[in-house]
């Protein structure tokens, strides 16, 4: 990443993680897609109300693994080897005693969490087993999160596609078994995630012990060295805040939908899990962008920095409002692929025409801020996300709901606050000190 064509390195370093995270997207989606097709539109909607509470979860821990690898981005920069194994080490470490305390936590606090969300009651013990059985394999999860972040830190981001097409074919092979042969239910579904899960973090894992190169993973010497893990949490701490406490405020965003009902959660469901696939451009432009960063900071490269912050916002904005259109005019036959009821069908299309046009404005906020979280400057992205993407959006909604008791003014949200967070990133690119070393 740090010599060469900037452009060539950008995408080329994205295609993979494209096409691995469109894969990850699977995970949900073929739960969502079977248990919708299979099992109903309750269902769905317990299916749909836990993705808040997972990322809430997830989003924090895996935050926190975004210090690991700016730290060891840097150090391969810089020809640091012995630097680049310390980090290593220390993140995946870290990553084991995270993922137990996940685990633990999201099982037992599970039915608290979705009462607090005022989560209807026909949906509310679908919603428990759903999200009890998913927590079950938080370690899976987290591990595997980690151990791409150490690839990817490397500028390797091809290995975890391969883990994620195996994992991914499991995971729909046994979803479908599960859930519609077997007749395992809601339960099924999450069992399947968990086990592709676990396959996907053994396969990462299972590399990183076989393979050449500093980043090289020996068991015997999995510890955590606190010195390396203190710079690290210095730096993914304001991540995992932030990836937490936006969670918190879709968990708000989630109770608001809940109030209007089962339909609305689960047309509002449907749309969140296509924008996962929308938004999966704008996720690895970002995630480019900061080993871009990284690496080109620690090799000392400042003006190719500023350069290739430009080119990739660029081609990140591009895209996204290429897919917008599309999402715009295709929203009905994108949809439809979740649930066939007309009534589900209309909210997920209002939503999506709602926000689909703006998609270029979220892609500006995470490409800036990728760039910023490369160069170790995370608290800045924490405090605009949380300011806008947050406590802005709360407020609005909080508001303009009991003012206009319709759902179609929570979509509004977030075009609003895309746009505040876009100028704030836009402002400190031009007058904060961001590029140092």
């Amino acid at each position: 990443m740090t010599k060469g064509s900037i452009t060539k390195n950008l995408v080329l370093f994205a295609i993979p993680l494209f096409f691995g995270q469109l894969l990850q997207q699977l995970y949900n989606v073929v739960d969502s897609v079977v248990v919708g097709n299979v099992l109903g539109k309750e269902a769905l909607a317990a299916v749909s109300t836990t993705g808040s509470l997972i990322f809430l979860m997830v989003g924090f821990i895996n935050g926190l693994f975004m210090g690991n690898s700016v730290i060891i981005g840097k150090r391969y920069g810089a020809g640091d080897d012995k630097g680049v194994s310390i980090a290593s080490h220390t993140g995946i470490a870290f990553a084991i005693l995270m993922g137990i305390v996940m685990t633990v936590w999201g099982y037992f606090f599970t039915p608290t969490i979705l009462k607090w969300m005022g989560t209807p009651e026909d949906v509310m013990p679908s919603s428990v087993l759903y999200f009890k059985i998913y927590f079950l394999g938080g370690l899976g999860n987290i591990l595997y999160s980690a151990c791409c972040g150490v690839f990817q830190a490397m500028g390797d981001s091809k290995r975890p596609l391969y883990y994620l097409v195996v994992s991914t074919v499991i995971n729909t092979i046994l979803d479908i078994t599960f859930v519609k042969y077997l007749d395992f239910g809601i339960g099924g579904a999450a069992l399947a995630t968990v086990i592709a899960q676990a396959v996907s973090a053994a396969l990462a894992l299972f590399k990183l012990t076989r393979v050449e190169g500093p980043h090289r993973i020996f068991i015997r010497k999995l510890r955590m060295d606190i010195e390396t893990l203190k710079k690290e949490l210095m730096i993914g701490f304001p991540t995992g805040i932030q990836n937490s406490v936006i969670a918190i405020g879709n968990v708000v965003v989630q109770s608001n939908i809940n109030a209007f009902g089962s339909v609305a959660m689960a047309g509002c469901g449907s749309y969140f899990k296509l924008e996962g696939f929308v938004f999966l451009p704008i996720t690895c432009m970002c995630m480019a962008m900061t080993t871009f960063v990284s690496q080109n900071l620690g090799a000392g490269e400042f003006k190719r920095v500023r350069k290739g912050s430009v080119i990739g916002s660029v081609i990140g904005v591009s895209c996204a409002e290429i897919i917008g259109f599309i999402v715009f005019a295709f929203a009905p036959i994108l949809l439809r692929m979740f649930s066939s009821e007309a009534e589900v069908l209309a909210i997920g299309t209002t939503q999506a025409r709602t926000e689909s046009l703006f998609y270029c404005l979220l892609a500006l906020s995470h490409c800036l801020a990728g760039v910023y979280r490369g160069a170790g400057k995370t608290t800045i992205p924490m405090i605009v996300m949380l300011s806008s993407w947050c406590l802005l959006r709360i407020t609005y909604i909080t508001i303009i709901v009991r003012i206009i008791p319709v759902v179609n003014v929570i979509f509004w949200a977030y075009p609003l606050t895309w746009s505040v967070s876009s100028v704030v990133f836009i402002i400190y690119y031009f007058k904060g000190k961001w590029v140092t070393a």
